[in-house]
Formats: structure tokens, sequence, C-alpha cells
């Protein structure tokens, strides 16, 4: 899911929980309009967290596996892409590595130097470690600067409605408005980096790494091995790391012959935590 898709299932979660509080003043009615909103809801979150909780689920329960190319297997489970050949299974599995959003250093525009000029010792202590091979990706495109200057701007409009709205109210709440604060700063510290002639680029990481078995199982146990190792290793880096699976998987596959958009990429596994 992308900040987009979290933010309209909240919308959605929000007014479904509306409906079912005030439908008790409706009778008969009232009852169809609970029974509607409790589906709803139900409905909103199992499209949310279809594609990477309850799709594989699905897919491993009945043993459902898919073909994304010649030869390759995405496994049941959908946390593998498998190859067999020569009698060897090669299985190949994905991390996220999302940085971190530290809020004070975003709402000050600040870089830490320590932490950069320390980051190529921390590299290399980490990486001596790990006794397989693995790839750590990085793919990066600069944004539209009118759309995103557009889309913080909308956010901070929401954003002072909403502080302004609890202002108003007769026990304001004040961790809240602290909090809503310190998100119109980083938005407006945004803002004027755009406007100070910086261009905004969008960066997706992920780590790939690849295993081998005699058979089916040992290959996937070994890459979850793997895959658990660089999680602990790669912790010591400001990054939050999670595996990869359904839909995204497949994403991160193609990716080794094709070269998607931003766009479908900021919309996947990005923010899959």
């Amino acid at each position: 899911m992308d900040e987009n898709t979290i933010i309209y299932l909240v919308i959605s979660l929000f007014i479904a929980l509306l409906v079912l509080l005030g439908a008790s003043r409706f009778g008969a009615i009232g009852i169809i309009m609970t029974v509607l909103s409790l589906v709803t809801m139900l409905v909103i979150l199992l499209l949310a967290f279809a594609d990477f909780l309850i799709v594989p689920l699905f897919t491993k329960a009945l043993n459902i596996t898919q073909v994304p190319a010649k030869d390759y297997v995405i496994t049941s489970g959908q946390e593998a892409v498998v190859k067999y050949t020569n009698g060897i299974y090669y299985a190949t599995g994905y991390l996220t590595a999302n940085i971190y959003n530290y809020v004070f250093a975003a709402e000050r525009g600040t870089e830490d130097e320590e932490a950069l000029v320390s980051a190529p010792d921390k590299w290399e202590k980490a990486i001596m470690n790990i006794h397989f091979p693995f790839k750590f990706n990085l793919v990066s495109a600069s944004e539209d600067i009118q759309r995103y200057r557009d889309e913080l701007e909308t956010k901070r409009g929401l954003l002072e409605f909403q502080y302004s709205k609890e202002m108003q109210s007769s026990s304001p709440n004040s961790m809240g408005l602290e909090n809503m604060q310190r998100q119109m700063n980083i938005l407006q510290t945004s803002i004027d980096k755009i406007g100070q002639g910086e261009k905004p680029i969008n960066n997706i990481m992920y780590i790939e790494s690849t295993a081998v078995g005699v058979s089916l199982k040992e290959a996937n146990d070994n890459l979850s091995n793997q895959l658990n190792e660089l999680q602990t290793i790669f912790n010591i880096f400001d990054l939050s790391i999670t595996r990869v699976m359904g839909r995204e998987l497949y994403l991160l596959f193609r990716m080794n012959y094709i070269i998607p958009s931003m766009g479908e990429l900021m919309g996947s596994f990005q923010v899959q935590k």
C-alpha cells in the first residue's frame, strides 16, 4: 500500500464507523445499516491486506503456484521465485530497505553529517560478515516539481484544517496538536526547499538474494535463513527491513528485464511493512 491508499483506507473506515455509530437512531433500518457498515469495513480491510497477506495464505492453502516467466515459478506462499535447472533449485527472495523517516531531522531540514561520514565504514563492517551473494538495489527518479509541490500544499492545507478544528474543540488534544504542528513544519520545510531550487527525488531500495538446494524445501529454507541474516545485519543501518511477498514479489522479479514507472513502484512495495 502506498501513502495515498493508506489515507483512503483510513477515511473509508472512518466513514463506515460514523454510519455504524449513527445506525441505532433508525430502528429496523439501522440494523441493516449496521450490517452493511460492518461488511464494508471487513471488505476494506480485506482489500487493504489482500496483496501481501490474504492472497498468499489462500494460494498456499490450495497449493497454487504462478509462472512469471519461462522456467520460473512463484511458490504457493508467494514468498520466493524458484528456478529448477540441472538438478538444483534456485530460490530468489526480496527485502524492502526503506529509510526510516526521522521527524525532527525532516522538520529542521538538516543532514546528519556524522552519520553520512560513518556510513561507508558501517557498510564494510556489515557486508564482511555476509558469506553469500546478494544485491542491494537503489532506484531513483525525479518527481514532477509542480505536482509534488501541489501535493505537499494539499497535505499542509488538510493538516491546517484539522489543526484549526481541534483547536476549536472543547477539550483539544495537546499531543495531537503537537504532532500536527510538527507534520506541518515538515511539509513547510519541504516546500521551502523546492522554492530554493531543490528538486524532489524518489528513492526505492530493496535487497535481493538467491539460495540453492537439491530440493525445493532446502532452497526455500536456505533463502529464509539468508534473508533473516540480511535483515539482522542491515538493522545497523537506519532501514525498515521487511520481506516482500505477493504481488510486489512479482514486480521486483520483473525489474530484471523491464523498467517500471516510479508510480508503479511507489504504489507497490515501498510501504509494505
